[in-house]
C-alpha cells in the first residue's frame, strides 16, 4: 500500500527509473506541455486544437488539396479524415469541391472566413509559442528545432534511414 501523500495538491514527485535517460519519455513530456500551452493561450479562446491549426495551415498553403493527400500530410487515418474535414466546413473556415479530373476526390480550399480566422489563430500561435520557449534564447530556439527535425527527418546518411527504419511503405 503505498503511503500518504504528505502534500496533498502539490504536483508528486514521481521517480522515472530508466526512462528519464529516454529521449522519448522527454520529447513526450515537451510535447504535453507545448499542447497544453496551446490549450490555454489558443484553443480556450480561438477553439482550435494544434491538430487542426495544422490542417488549416496545409489547407491554406496548398489551395486545392484532396482529402486523402491531408490526410497523408498529417498523418491521420484516411477514413477519419472525413469527419475532420466536416468540422472545418461546417465552422465556415474550409470548402470542398469535387475535382475537375476525379469525380471521386475531393478539393479544400480556405473560405474568406477562413483565411481571417486562420491569420487571427496564426498570430496568437506564433505569441504563445515565443512565451512558451521563452526559456530558449533565439539560438537555443533555432537549435532545438533544427535538432528535432533531423529526428523526423532522417536523410540518407542517418543510421536509421540506411536501416530502413522510418521509412515510407
Amino acid at each position: 500500500m503505498p503511503p500518504d501523500d504528505p502534500n496533498p495538491g502539490k504536483p508528486a514527485v514521481v521517480s522515472h527509473g530508466p526512462m528519464a535517460d529516454e529521449l522519448g519519455f522527454h520529447l513526450r513530456c515537451a510535447q504535453l506541455a507545448a499542447f497544453k500551452h496551446f490549450a490555454h493561450a489558443v484553443g480556450a479562446v480561438e477553439g482550435i486544437t494544434p491538430g487542426l491549426y495544422g490542417m488549416l495551415q496545409a489547407i491554406d498553403n496548398n489551395p486545392g488539396l484532396s482529402q486523402s493527400a491531408l490526410a497523408v500530410a498529417m498523418d491521420v487515418d484516411r477514413s477519419s479524415i472525413v469527419k475532420v474535414v466536416d468540422r472545418l466546413e461546417g465552422k465556415g473556415l474550409i470548402v470542398r469541391d469535387a475535382s475537375p479530373t476525379d469525380r471521386r476526390r475531393y478539393r479544400l480550399h480556405m473560405t474568406a472566413t477562413g483565411a481571417r480566422a486562420l491569420r487571427r489563430i496564426q498570430d496568437a500561435v506564433i505569441r504563445q509559442d515565443r512565451v512558451f520557449s521563452a526559456r530558449l534564447d533565439d539560438t537555443e530556439r533555432a537549435t532545438l528545432i533544427a535538432l528535432l527535425t533531423r529526428l523526423y527527418r532522417p536523410d540518407s546518411e542517418t543510421p536509421t534511414a540506411r536501416a530502413g527504419i522510418g521509412a515510407e511503405s
